[in-house]
């Protein structure tokens, strides 16, 4: 704790539709010898999340103001929470809103009358509380000295902060990450595992592991619990070590098993809830369902696991966008384990008819109508015809916005019109609501976090991006389709050695992944170690990001030549369906013409590479003209 002779550490968490009254406090607040901290100090960028955290974990006392907006923030809830675990948290209302439930067991002082005097009797009571909550006498602290004997402003705090996120950047970008591998992890963590198929039929495996998937996303809804997702805890599908060496490897507190048996419709599930540190069981039933209550077994299952962990369900209602016909049921499942093989056109295509099949059964099933969207998206990405992209991005806009329509709530349903827009539509503006959205309702689920963040830093959100993929990676640290974006984000924020990190991490969990060697061989060259990059594009699968990086390598590397016969390939080998890639060439060469030109052929088709327009540094050399300007205006960026 501090000693008597110091003076707090203040750190200020808030909404920020709540900065201005934030400013008014942490003015109020210095002008009485206070040390605050508050992220309005800093700018946008990489390393906006890192300060962030160094400076929480620094701080003596986490003032939090609890508002309409706050409560409904995740961000200020875990900032909170932080505090509450150190014993050291002091909560304000602004407008008298009571905190979310778990922080109301603390003295909450009212500011709803406050007018911002730093003399007033609410400033007074909060001086005592942080006295209190750091375990000195009110009124005792002086204020913090240096050893130099100079007293710590706001601008020292600052660069303190920065420096610690630095210095942790410089130990390894995987620091942070780490920890899930090593100290011991919150109560609150919980990995599901594999649910097994006790069926004596491999083609009903589609049932277990999709029940396990449901009862996941079930848990992820509620945000007292940090639930590790699918790829992560599925490492351990075929595990042979005890509940607490699986526990430690995947760096949670407890661990959800489960076997699932059918008899027609009716469908025997036994599940086990045990504690990672002792292996002991906390809770375990059997319980038979019918595939119509499916839905609501699953609701059942997160509610009781919370209620064993002692978290309180966020929310009493069962789980949006169900069915209660069973074949609609299984078509989505079938549907779903195509769809995440992610493996080729024909298997999604499949998995489209699925989908389709689905809502022909039940047309009020939302689930299968966000998943359908998905689909016709995806092959409008990566299989349509030129001519087909747009109608097929406009149907999964459809099917996106139908799903909203039966289920609010439902975050796959706003990520899926949210991704169509964007892609689709290039849409940035329109889309920013439904990835809000998304992210609202599913800020728990590592698969949304990792596409809202991917949309946030083409949108220059950076700092939101930064923030969003860490969490991500904390869910999914096993998931090479996680540090792949960690990747993308850290690259769009100019932080290239921290690209090639993240996809170094990504190949090493994937090494057939596509894009992923050729971005990490753009990151090097951006780094400007060539010889390091020529190496990762060399192995690169994909003729398309091969021939782009190969080609931007040479030009830097001084061999125009080469660099224009990869460039020719690319154009002869992939066409039109990677204009936006030449448009990319173009203007590494210093050619401005050809790349306006380019993007206008690429819009014109609906190249969904444009999403990247003013976030991608390979695009730099032309940032400036006015053309490039009125074009990104044009596509709707600001």
């Amino acid at each position: 704790m501090p000693s008597e002779t110091s003076q707090p550490t203040i750190f200020l968490s808030y909404a920020h539709n709540d900065a201005r009254r934030a400013e008014q406090l942490a003015s109020a607040l210095t002008a009485r010898g206070f040390t605050v901290w508050w992220d309005n100090l800093i700018e946008g960028g990489a390393q906006f999340a890192k300060s962030i955290r160094a400076a929480l974990e620094a701080a003596d006392a986490v003032v939090v103001l609890w508002s309409a907006a706050s409560i409904e923030s995740d961000w200020v809830a875990d900032e909170a929470a932080q505090g509450r675990e150190r014993k050291r948290l002091v909560p304000l209302s602004l407008d008298g809103s009571l905190p979310p439930l778990g922080f109301r067991q603390y003295q909450t002082i009212d500011l709803a009358s406050w007018r911002g005097k730093a003399n007033a009797p609410q400033i007074e009571a909060i001086d005592r509380a942080i006295a209190i909550a750091i375990g000195n006498s009110p009124g005792t602290v002086p204020a913090r000295r240096l050893s130099g004997g100079a007293r710590v402003d706001r601008r020292h705090a600052l660069l303190l902060g920065t420096g610690a996120a630095v210095v942790a950047a410089g130990a390894g970008t995987y620091a942070l990450r780490d920890r899930l591998f090593g100290p011991p992890a919150s109560d609150r963590t919980i990995a599901v595992l594999p649910f097994k198929n006790l069926s004596g039929d491999e083609a009903q495996s589609y049932l277990s592991d999709g029940l396990t998937e449901e009862i996941r996303s079930a848990l992820t809804r509620n945000v007292g619990l940090r639930v590790l997702a699918a790829t992560s805890s599925n490492t351990a599908r075929d595990h042979s070590e005890g509940a607490t060496a699986i526990a430690a490897k995947l760096g949670v507190a407890s661990l959800l098993e489960g076997s699932v048996q059918r008899a027609g419709d009716v469908v025997r599930v036994a599940i086990e809830l045990t504690d990672g540190k002792t292996g002991f069981s906390i809770w375990s039933q059997r319980i038979d369902a019918r595939l119509t209550d499916i839905f609501a077994f699953q609701s059942n299952v997160a509610r009781t696991v919370s209620n064993a962990l002692s978290v309180r369900m966020a929310t009493e209602d069962p789980a949006p966008g169900g069915t209660h016909n069973v074949a609609a049921f299984e078509d989505y499942l079938r549907g779903k384990a195509l769809y995440n093989l992610a493996k080729d056109e024909a298997t999604d295509r499949q998995a489209k008819a699925l989908f389709e099949n689905a809502i022909a059964a039940d047309p009020s099933f939302a689930l299968a109508h966000a998943a359908l969207s998905r689909s016709l998206a995806s092959i409008a990405s990566a299989y349509a015809p030129a001519p087909e992209i747009k109608p097929t991005f406009a149907a999964a806009v459809a099917e996106g916005r139908k799903a909203v329509e039966l289920a609010p709530r439902l975050a796959e349903a706003h990520l899926a019109v949210g991704y169509a827009m964007f892609a689709g539509n290039l849409d940035i503006k329109g889309s920013r609501a439904s990835y809000d959205a998304a992210y609202r309702y599913g800020r728990g689920n590592a698969d949304t976090l990792l596409l809202c963040a991917v949309y946030m830093v083409r949108a220059r959100r950076f700092g939101d991006a930064s923030a969003t993929i860490e969490r991500a990676v904390a869910l999914d640290p096993l998931n090479p389709r996680t540090h792949r974006a960690a990747g993308a984000v850290d690259f769009a924020s100019r932080d290239y050695s921290g690209a090639a990190e993240n996809y170094q991490r990504a190949l090493q969990l994937n090494p057939t992944m596509s894009n992923a060697n050729a971005a990490l061989g753009l990151s090097l060259i951006q780094a400007g170690k060539l010889a390091e990059a020529r190496q990762a594009i060399g192995r690169e699968k994909s003729a398309m990001f091969r021939l782009t990086a190969q080609a931007i390598l040479e030009h830097r590397a001084g061999n125009q030549a080469a660099a224009d016969r990869a460039y020719a390939a690319l154009v002869s080998q992939v066409g039109d369906a990677a204009l936006y890639q030449q448009a990319q060439v173009m203007a590494q060469f210093g050619r401005p013409d050809e790349a306006f030109a380019l993007l206008t052929r690429a819009r014109a088709v609906g190249d969904s590479g444009l999403i990247a327009l003013v976030s991608d540094p390979l695009l730099d050399p032309i940032r400036r003209d006015r053309r490039f300007i009125e074009f990104a205006s044009a596509l709707g960026f600001a």
